[in-house]
């Protein structure tokens, strides 16, 4: 027997943070959900396996249009000619009362209900699934609490959303303990909702596969789904990445570098590193540039010069398939100037350190800043949380107070 369990789809989730410049991708990778998901049908059908497990997040939000569950129904349909069914759940982000518009299911397609968990067998392999959707986005409850024990003499499956114990970047819905599951005495357990990939038992399985295609910066690596095969009683899991445009951080200490050129050059080495490991797909990089160096100042006060050399150093290395997402210069000058340690710029400094303490200090930057948020194109007024500008979070506020003052004094300097 085989199946594939994978979750977190996101069809038709915009990829978010790519910076808007000459030559980057933006409208190009904003296929790359589909294109993802048609790999894993293609893998399907290629592997001819015995059914499709989907656990939750097959949407991202309330379709634009109905062309999105078009698509997921031709999808379906392929897998059907192949005599391929699928079992999915709803997650919170798919869930019962967010999707307002609906087409009707190919029949080789079971969506298990949001009102309790039911149990599908599939007699000709002795496989009995268990599954219950979300009702609606915030499911505080422990579904799997109501999911009823093993069938004896079945393979038993248990399809769940879940943050299980809870998860650092994911919402704590469907919240349950790694014991609570095993009580079940299921033989895998299909989980989804956590976007890395994270096998949390053996003998039973518990697995969480990760999902289809990183959408961005915070997602980095190979994304995939898992493919099951079970022989004489033994389960053996295969990672398969199905991605089709991967997400990677450079982490550049340039504390030794002289001249700001040579900064370049690492970018450059450190483009042709990542090419290497990205098993052909293209890339979008984060660049982190740190250290406490000579060229400080330089790049600070020129950084719209530098952050564009960069940029074109990585179009060149990356032969056209590497884009710079966003490059965050976090160095420090390699000492003090004397300058800053008294009169107007010492003031400036000690004000800029203070006003991160200060909470009325941030509750009127917070204004100041909401007034700009309106002003910005609507992929930019997302929350922090989805890689957008947040003016009412003060975490957002004292992230920028951080590089301000290392870019004035960078600024200030130079001109003295």
């Amino acid at each position: 027997m085989k199946f594939i369990h994978a979750a977190d789809i996101h069809l038709d989730s915009p990829l978010k943070g790519l910076a808007r410049y000459e030559g980057a991708p933006v409208e190009q990778i904003q296929q790359a959900t589909r294109r993802a998901f048609i790999n894993m049908i293609d893998l399907a059908c290629l592997e001819a396996v015995d059914f499709v497990l989907l656990a939750g997040d097959l949407y991202d939000v309330d379709w634009k249009d109905y062309n999105t569950g078009l698509f997921f129904n031709q999808q379906m349909s392929r897998l059907r000619d192949a005599n391929i069914p699928v079992f999915m759940v709803l997650g919170n982000h798919d869930a019962g009362n967010t999707i307002t518009r609906q087409l009707r299911l190919p029949d080789n397609v079971t969506e298990f209900s949001y009102r309790q968990p039911d149990t599908k067998r599939l007699e000709h392999l002795g496989v009995a699934i268990h599954g219950q959707s979300f009702a609606n986005k915030s499911i505080t409850d422990d579904l799997s609490a109501a999911y009823p024990n093993a069938i004896p003499g079945y393979f038993n499956i248990g399809l769940l959303h879940t943050s299980l114990n809870g998860r650092q970047g994911h919402d704590n819905y469907a919240p349950c303990s790694l014991p609570s599951l095993l009580s079940h005495g299921y033989d895998y357990w299909a989980l989804g909702h956590i976007h890395k990939r994270e096998i949390l038992h053996e003998k039973p399985w518990v697995v969480f596969p990760g999902n289809l295609q990183g959408r961005h910066v915070r997602e980095t690596g190979a994304k995939g789904c898992t493919l099951v095969k079970v022989e004489n009683g033994q389960s053996t899991l295969t990672h398969v990445p199905m991605d089709v445009f991967r997400w990677e951080i450079c982490q550049l200490d340039v504390s030794d570098v002289a001249v700001a050129d040579e900064v370049v050059d690492r970018a450059r080495g450190a483009v042709t590193q990542a090419r290497q490991n990205a098993d052909g797909k293209p890339l979008a990089l984060r660049f982190i540039i740190e250290g406490a160096c000579p060229v400080h100042n330089d790049l600070h006060s020129h950084s719209e010069r530098w952050t564009n050399e960069i940029r074109a150093a990585a179009t060149d290395a990356g032969l056209g398939n590497v884009w710079v997402e966003k490059i965050k210069l976090k160095t420090h000058a390699l000492r003090a100037n004397p300058l800053q340690d008294e009169g107007p710029l010492a003031e400036l400094g000690h004000f800029l350190r203070g006003l991160v303490q200060d909470g009325d200090g941030l509750q009127m930057l917070s204004g100041e800043f909401r007034s700009l948020k309106n002003a910005l194109p609507a992929e930019a007024r997302q929350s922090e949380k989805g890689g957008g500008f947040d003016p009412d979070n003060p975490d957002t506020i004292r992230k920028l107070l951080n590089g301000v003052e290392e870019l004035l004094m960078a600024r200030l300097l130079v001109q003295e």
